[in-house]
């Protein structure tokens, strides 16, 4: 079953077409990614899938009770706030210190429940925020240009860590990103979109695509093809267990 279907969803704000004729789904298992320029409609499609924005046309139906994760951009904090990783963990949600524990381990920050969150680098920052949307074991987990602000090693660690978890729990993952040198390896499947879903698929075949190309450029090619993404999972098994 898939964990959502999207069937000609649009969405203006003041008069601006913001999304239009949009049709996506995903299944359980499945890592996509959105590409798409500034002000293609990015975040907004993000929004409409969580239910924070309703639409003007078309539908979305999510699997029933479906459990979402969502990760921000980078977050600002106050840094004279003192805030340690395992009270952020627990703000808004009573969640046990077991629960906190497993979800840092998840993350791949096991060491950091103590540590103030003003002291902690921009990887680090970002590992707790994917933390926090794991305390719900989710069977969605979104991720809104999570890696923006990180160098190109704690980038490439922070996707690694996305694959560990999609393959712990089974979970679909919907990112945004713009990091397209490791779109190729990242993602089972991507999307480009501006305004409306240009083209999609393996991102072997979007990259070849002449509609991406037109928005990012001849070079992005040769570029992503650098990093051909290779996986052996099959998402109706993993689904299935």
């Amino acid at each position: 079953m898939n964990l959502f279907q999207m069937k000609g969803v649009g969405i203006s704000f003041g008069g601006n077409r913001i999304l239009g004729h949009v049709t996506l789904s995903m299944e359980p298992g499945e890592i996509v990614t959105v590409v798409g320029p500034n002000g293609s409609g990015k975040s907004t499609l993000l929004r409409i899938l969580v239910g924070a924005l309703p639409v003007d046309e078309g539908e979305v139906i999510r699997k029933q009770g479906l459990r979402i994760g969502y990760v921000p951009q980078r977050l600002q904090l106050d840094p004279t706030l003192p805030m340690t990783v395992s009270r952020m963990m627990r703000l808004r949600r009573k969640v046990s210190r077991a629960d906190v524990s497993d979800a840092l381990e998840q993350a791949g920050i096991p060491t950091l429940a103590n540590r103030q969150m003003s002291e902690l680098s921009g990887g680090q920052f970002q590992r707790v925020m994917l933390a926090r949307a794991l305390l719900g074991r989710p069977e969605l987990l979104i991720l809104d240009e999570a890696t923006a602000g990180l160098d190109q090693p704690g980038t490439a660690s922070f996707y690694r860590q996305i694959e560990q978890v999609r393959q712990d729990m089974g979970c679909g993952v919907l990112m945004v990103s713009h990091d397209l040198h490791v779109v190729m390896s990242a993602s089972d499947r991507v999307i480009c979109l501006n305004g409306h879903i240009c083209c999609e698929g393996e991102p072997s075949h979007v990259a070849s695509a002449p509609e991406y190309r037109a928005l990012f450029g001849e070079g992005t090619k040769g570029a992503l093809a650098l990093y051909a993404h290779h996986h052996d999972h099959n998402h109706t098994h993993e689904a299935a267990e």
